[in-house]
Formats: C-alpha cells, sequence, structure tokens
C-alpha cells in the first residue's frame, strides 16, 4: 500500500487496483499547496468520505465531478448528490461492505458528529463512520474523526487492523494521549499514521509523543505530499 498524506485528514491511498482519495480537503486547507492539487488527486478512482464537515468533504462533489469517479460514504451524506450534483455516488452504512475495484471496505462506527453547511444552520450530513479497508489478506483501520468507543474492542476483534490511521489532534478528536491508549487496549497494530493535526491553532502541532507513547508500534510521520510504503 502506499499512502500519501495531503494534510489534516486527508490520504491519497493506492492499494490493490484502488486509489482512494480520503476525506481529500484541498481548497483552503493551509497544510495543502494547491499548486500539487493535479498530483494529488490524478488517477484516483473513488473519493471515500468519513463524515460531511467541511474539513472532510468540502471537495469531495468538484473531485468527483472532475474525475468522473464516485462519491463514497454513508447515505444520508453521499445519495442526495446523485441528483442534486449529478455525480456518481456509491452509498451505504454501518456493517455494510463495498467493493472498491478489488478492495474490500467495510463502513464501522465513529464516535463524532457530521453535517453539511447551509448558511444560517447546519444540513444533517448522516453518521460519522470509520473504515476497515482490507486487502490481500490484510486490514487497515481508519478512524475518521472519533474519539475512544468501547466500540473499538469488537472492531479490533473481528477485523484485526494491522495498520491504524489515526486522528489524534485533540480539541475535535481524540488526543495523542487517548489514541495511544485505544491503540494499546483495543488493537494490535504494526504500524499507526496520525491524522487530524497541525492544520489549526487549536489543534496539537506535533504528535511526535505517539512514537513514544506506543513502543514496538512503526509509528509514520509523513510529511504533506510525502509517500510513503506500508
Amino acid at each position: 500500500m502506499r499512502l500519501t498524506w495531503l494534510g489534516h485528514s486527508g490520504f491519497r491511498m493506492e492499494v490493490g487496483e484502488a486509489v482512494l482519495l480520503i476525506d481529500p480537503w484541498l481548497v483552503g486547507n493551509p497544510a495543502f499547496d494547491d499548486t500539487r492539487r493535479a498530483e494529488a488527486i490524478g488517477g484516483a478512482t473513488h473519493v471515500l468520505l468519513t463524515h460531511g464537515h467541511f474539513d472532510h468533504a468540502a471537495d469531495a462533489v468538484a473531485i468527483a465531478r472532475e474525475l468522473s469517479i464516485p462519491a463514497v460514504g454513508v447515505f444520508d451524506l453521499v445519495e442526495p448528490w446523485g441528483e442534486s450534483e449529478g455525480i456518481e455516488v456509491l452509498p451505504f452504512h454501518r456493517g455494510g461492505t463495498v467493493r472498491l475495484a478489488d478492495v474490500a471496505v467495510t463502513m464501522v462506527a465513529a464516535s463524532h458528529s457530521s453535517s453539511l453547511e447551509g448558511g444560517a444552520q447546519p444540513v444533517y450530513g448522516g453518521s460519522p463512520a470509520g473504515y476497515m479497508i482490507a486487502h490481500g489478506g490484510r486490514t487497515t483501520y481508519l478512524s475518521g474523526d472519533t474519539d475512544i468507543m468501547a466500540d473499538m474492542a469488537w472492531m479490533g476483534e473481528l477485523h484485526a487492523p494491522k495498520v491504524g490511521i489515526l486522528c489524534c489532534g485533540g480539541h475535535f478528536t481524540m488526543d495523542v494521549e487517548r489514541a495511544a491508549w485505544a491503540a494499546r487496549r483495543y488493537f494490535d497494530f504494526e504500524t499507526v499514521v496520525p491524522c487530524h493535526y497541525a492544520t489549526f491553532p487549536m489543534l496539537a502541532q506535533s504528535v511526535e509523543p505517539l512514537r513514544d507513547a506506543l513502543p514496538g508500534v512503526d509509528v509514520r510521520l509523513p510529511a504533506v505530499m510525502e509517500t510513503i510504503e506500508i
């Protein structure tokens, strides 16, 4: 698997025959260099969304339309876009599994909220989600925006992910200490990649302590637009 951090919670994941753009917030993302947009999205096969907040989904429709690829996510979020935005969508829900090329993606719970910007009041955006992304006998857990959940116990036991992409910037999600605790308690990760940090002043600007908190785990801290092999 080749993983490129797009800043914040965005990733380009090249796995099997799929190239997944995960929560690709590029326009207005202070961590992302706009001149590298074509490089970030080129050849993508799917847009995969964890929830509707602007810092995850603001670019989803534009990218899906530009590349003629489906937006994949919880039913309440992506289904309306098929008609209102004229893009291809692949809606599903918690417990469901979809095939994205030769990759199996199962939606699991996340403890957060989800909405779209809608003038004076936010617009309902369905349930927030995480994903278990399986290919070639190995599973990656994408936490989405979340706090620690008791559900992580059965998720870790049932899916046995060896790679964790974990939010850990604090304020809006679990912080480094909580993410590390969840990783130790509920999972047996070989590799962890942190996200949702350094973008805004209220978020942790460094997650280097995650390495000390997870001895024996390969904690990877790629720079924005750096591609790592896992």
